[in-house]
């Protein structure tokens, strides 16, 4: 599908909108179209059962099924696809859907990113973060599942310096159609910026792809949750409003009424 490109004229907010607008638009025709329509699908059976691989279903132009998958240490879920922050106990969990290419989730990580953070670390919620690669479908390139392999790297160090890194990633992020995430050197500078991450094993995870495939398996994750668009906020399952009527993001007051007033509600 052609991605329609935003007019000069057009402010960066403007553009911001119309590529979450794009990215709802995108996820929605993904989840709807027929198995049997699916591009360059590969068809298993397996036991009676018809598996189909599409290899635009992950963002990572393979049919990433096929290869060994390696788990990053400290994930969680089912299948170590989801990544989890907080106390473990913590009363309530907050969801959070995102693409690292995604600019309306640099957006709300800019405006209220600190906030979400600090609520977590004094134990009101855990977050719960699942990431999706499908900009990449989207828009061409590899910068989302790169920069998703990466986390993933620096994950297996620590669900903290995962945090950390998660946060470097949206401060930095490169216009959504330049793919500057899929260099991996822009990667690993980027690593540079968190104390302690670009260690040896970081880096040769990062230079060969060690956590691709499992990048691939927490996209694929992303696209069979129903979420329709990115970023998607839900405390306790319940979605959060967290850009008002015009657009614009929550600030930390009132990302923090927010929460509160929906814990007490």
């Amino acid at each position: 599908m052609t991605t329609q490109q935003p007019r000069p004229a057009q402010s960066a907010r403007e553009r911001m909108q119309e590529a979450h607008r794009r990215e709802q638009r995108a996820a929605t025709v993904r989840r709807r179209t027929a198995v049997g329509v699916a591009v360059a699908a590969v068809i298993a059976v397996v036991g009676g059962t018809v598996a189909a691989i599409s290899t635009a279903s992950d963002g990572s132009g393979t049919a990433a099924a096929a290869v060994p998958v390696t788990t990053p240490a400290h994930t969680s879920g089912t299948d170590g696809t989801v990544v989890v922050y907080g106390r473990a106990d913590a009363p309530h969990t907050l969801t959070v859907y995102e693409d690292f290419r995604c600019p309306v989730c640099r957006e709300f990580e800019t405006s209220a990113g600190q906030a979400v953070q600090q609520l977590a670390d004094s134990g009101t919620y855990k977050i719960e973060y699942h990431l999706a690669a499908f900009l990449d479908d989207n828009l061409g390139g590899k910068g989302s599942r790169t920069a998703l392999a990466a986390a993933g790297a620096a994950l297996d160090q620590g669900v903290d310096q995962f945090k950390k890194f998660h946060d470097v990633l949206y401060a930095n992020q490169p216009a959504e159609t330049s793919d500057g995430f899929g260099d991996t050197n822009r990667i690993l500078e980027l690593a540079g910026k968190v104390p302690g991450l670009k260690t040896a094993a970081f880096t040769k995870a990062v230079t060969e792809g060690t956590y691709l495939p499992w990048a691939s398996k927490v996209a694929k994750a992303f696209n069979s949750s129903g979420v329709n668009g990115t970023p998607t906020v839900k405390l306790d399952g319940r979605t959060l409003s967290v850009f008002d009527g015009a657009g614009k993001p929550v600030t930390p007051e009132q990302y923090t009424a927010l929460i509160r007033s929906t814990i007490g509600g």
